[in-house]
């Protein structure tokens, strides 16, 4: 199953990306550049989920199936 979490991506003062998330509380992440903090971002999702599945305390999130929107990022 493939679950859909929303990331907030923010531009830090010293040039670094900043990736959170409301729907996963804990979810930090930092990055030279968006992909990077994204990258990052899953990762560390990945071992929120798996760490709260493990306690029984993981909320539920919506599935891939639940929402299609979806952001992409291309250089113009």
């Amino acid at each position: 199953m493939e679950l859909a979490i929303q990331i907030r991506i923010e531009e830090l003062p010293e040039g670094l990306f900043l990736a959170t998330s409301d729907e996963l509380q804990g979810l930090v992440a930092q990055g030279r550049t968006v992909a990077e903090a994204l990258e990052i971002a899953r990762d560390v999702a990945r071992k929120l989920i798996d760490s709260r599945r493990e306690r029984g305390s993981l909320a539920p999130l919506p599935t891939t199936a639940e929402r299609q929107n979806y952001t992409i990022v291309v250089a113009a």
